[in-house]
């Protein structure tokens, strides 16, 4: 006997994908704070303005031919280790050197 529409087998089938869709979302939303977290840094420490932050992530991740998340990661714990891979910090230098610092509203050298 085959099952119609919104019998159990429809249900179940339902529910497995809700699952998977939920699961995609807590993962991009911990990929999300992990950029965000990272982009901070470049704030902070770069001198860059949060859309350059983004740039320059960017940047890396695709000289470097690494995802972002990745590199995001990777610049995270560089902040708490101190250490972080030599491509990856050649490859931030330079795109920090093409996008900041970003000069400070009054400051003498405008």
């Amino acid at each position: 006997m085959a099952t119609g529409p919104g019998e159990p087998a429809d249900e179940t089938e339902r529910i497995i994908e809700l699952q998977e869709e939920v699961q995609q979302l807590k993962e991009a939303v911990t990929s999300h704070a992990v950029v965000d977290q990272a982009i901070g840094m470049m704030v902070a420490l770069g001198r860059v303005a949060p859309d350059q932050g983004w740039t320059v992530l960017r940047e890396v991740s695709q000289h470097t031919n690494i995802k972002l998340r990745h590199v995001a990661e990777l610049i995270l714990l560089w902040g708490r280790a101190g250490e972080i891979p030599p491509q990856i910090r050649a490859e931030l230098e330079a795109a920090l050197d093409r996008h900041g610092p970003t000069q400070i509203p009054g400051s003498s050298s405008e």
